[in-house]
């Protein structure tokens, strides 16, 4: 061979076999090297380097670049080799697959250009793209299908040669072998990483109820998928759904929300009762407080005929499409999921199954018993006073009031444990017994609580839902953080305010305690035109959460 076959010898290194092979020979040679370069490496982002670099070494190119064809038959990704990162910085815009790129993945075929602009295909580089003349392009296939297309530019000769494209098909053909092991590996380190996590959500959930169920879900697959949001949103009513869980940094507190169902992702999950997924944008809404988001995948949790909720992982709007196997693994990991929490929530039930048959029978000697007590103790006071002395009377007259508050109080404990019997209630004081009767089933005494005004009759479903949310944050981090002996809950409504109050004689958070949670309380009242503080003191601390109510408001002035 010519000069050119000369100084495409030496641009490929030195000749670990000697220097008496034909330059045919030796050519054959370093195809096997780079074939072999290739394939002994199992990382797909280093096998797709690999393949750019093996190219330029065997034609001597200045330049080289793979890109990997999207679904919409674009140009998803361009891994490139050869240009100065500062120069890469400054062109417009990376390659978009027109012109000549274009032809080579529309044809399929490779293509061999001297001078890449004479061809009537070519339309030109971005600003600021380096200067390009003598240009090979072949596509790579992965068995039958063209996952991309390898590009190289600037032969060292002046000019590609025919020999130089049959090399860098057969290096081609082997890349796509390469390029299907990565793809089989890292799909069997995926599914590695999802059962880890599917053993990971089981043990957590033996420790766990309730939404926090769904929170564990969310969390161990937001740690385990390069996700922006990820949300467990759960049937509520006929036509609706609740945020039950949310996780993700550009996300405000969204948790127990609750928005129309039809039109969403979701939805569609739910009705088709399998994964469904949108590679850009979803054309369909989550939720109305959505932020910006991009490639979306809904999973409904599933076990038997109960549906449970369902899943939805979002990248962000320039994150890189699921593929089938994310969409396989995330199904997979969904159906366990699914039975887990079937196993959770037969346990929860058989709890409040024999929590309510104690709070029944507490209830009964409370209402039969001791008021009773109380009261026929509170009547023969009053009669002594009627025959005592002024001073006498009047201390009487106290420890009747006093007796009088405490059968109040009682009547309030057997309300709060008599709560089981209005599960499914849209009262928003029974909603609010209902938080009350499950977040302190194992406290040493249950809290006191009192009720002002008409909340049923002014609040709506969005303001209840917060109420609602806030009283039970509220209570947690008593259980988590106050080792109180006395706890006081008031719900009242006056002046048009909604306004909840929680007291307690316990310590309070300490310092560097986590306060995501009172954090989110706070902006769901500022939502609401309210406010949210915090008294603390050594007789413990005060939390009052307060929210605008206009129909309140309009029919105290009507009044």
């Amino acid at each position: 061979m010519s000069d050119s076959a000369n100084a495409r010898t030496e641009h490929s290194g030195a000749d670990p076999y000697g220097s008496d092979l034909a330059p045919h020979e030796r050519r054959l040679q370093d195809l096997l090297q780079a074939s072999t370069s290739i394939v002994e490496r199992l990382d797909l982002e280093e096998v797709l380097r690999r393949i750019v670099e093996a190219g330029m070494r065997l034609v001597g190119a200045r330049y080289g670049a793979l890109g990997v064809i999207g679904p919409d038959g674009g140009l998803e990704r361009f891994i490139h080799v050869g240009a100065d990162r500062h120069v890469v910085a400054q062109i417009d815009h990376p390659p978009e697959g027109l012109g000549v790129l274009g032809a080579v993945i529309a044809d399929g075929a490779p293509i061999r250009l001297r001078h890449l602009h004479d061809d009537a295909r070519s339309v030109g580089f971005p600003a600021h793209h380096p200067a390009m003349d003598s240009f090979l392009g072949v596509p790579v296939r992965v068995g039958a299908d063209v996952y991309g297309t390898l590009y190289l530019t600037e032969s060292a000769a002046g000019g590609f040669s025919s020999e130089d494209e049959d090399l860098v098909v057969a290096l081609a053909a082997t890349a796509g072998i390469a390029i299907e092991n990565a793809r089989l590996y890292d799909v069997a380190r995926t599914r590695e990483v999802w059962n880890a996590t599917i053993a990971d959500v089981m043990a957590a959930m033996l420790d766990i109820t309730g939404d926090d169920v769904l929170d564990v879900i969310a969390e161990r697959v937001a740690a385990l998928i390069d996700a922006e949001l990820v949300a467990v949103a759960v049937p509520h009513g006929e036509d609706e759904l609740r945020l039950a869980a949310v996780h993700g940094a550009v996300v405000p507190s969204l948790n127990g929300r609750v928005y129309p169902a039809t039109g969403t992702l979701a939805a569609r999950a739910l009705a088709e009762r399998q994964a469904v997924s949108v590679s850009g944008q979803p054309t369909t809404t989550m939720f109305p407080w959505q932020p910006g988001i991009g490639p979306t995948v809904a999973i409904p949790l599933i076990a038997g005929d109960e549906t449970h909720g369902v899943l939805t992982v979002s990248r962000a709007a320039d994150g890189s499409p699921f593929s089938a196997a994310d969409l396989d693994m995330a199904f997979s990991f969904a159906a366990q999921a699914s039975i887990a929490l079937e196993v959770v929530r037969a346990r929860e039930d058989r709890r409040r199954l024999e929590t309510a048959r104690d709070r029944a029978r507490i209830a009964r000697d409370l209402h039969d018993h001791v008021i009773q007590r109380l009261f026929g103790a509170g009547l023969a006071l009053q009669a002594v006073s009627a025959v005592s002395s002024p001073d006498v009377t009047e201390t009487i007259e106290s420890q009747i009031d006093a007796i009088d508050a405490a059968i109040k109080d009682i009547r309030t404990i057997v309300f709060a444990l008599s709560s089981g019997e209005r599960r499914g209630s849209e009262r928003i004081k029974d909603r609010l017994l209902d938080v009350i009767a499950d977040m302190t089933s194992s406290w040493e005494a249950p809290p006191r609580v009192t009720f002002e005004g008409p909340l049923d009759a002014v609040v709506d479903a969005e303001l209840a839902d917060d109420l609602v949310g806030a009283l039970r944050e509220l209570l947690a981090n008593v259980t988590r953080h106050a080792h109180a002996h006395h706890v006081d809950v008031s719900v009242s409504m006056a002046d048009g305010t909604a306004r909840l109050s929680v007291r307690d004689d316990g310590r309070g958070i300490p310092e560097g305690g986590r306060r995501s949670g009172l954090h989110n309380l706070a902006e769901r009242a500022i939502l609401h035109d309210g406010r949210m503080s915090i008294l603390t003191s050594p007789a413990g601390t005060s939390v009052e959460w307060t929210a605008a109510v206009p129909a309140a408001r309009d029919a105290e002035e009507e009044s």
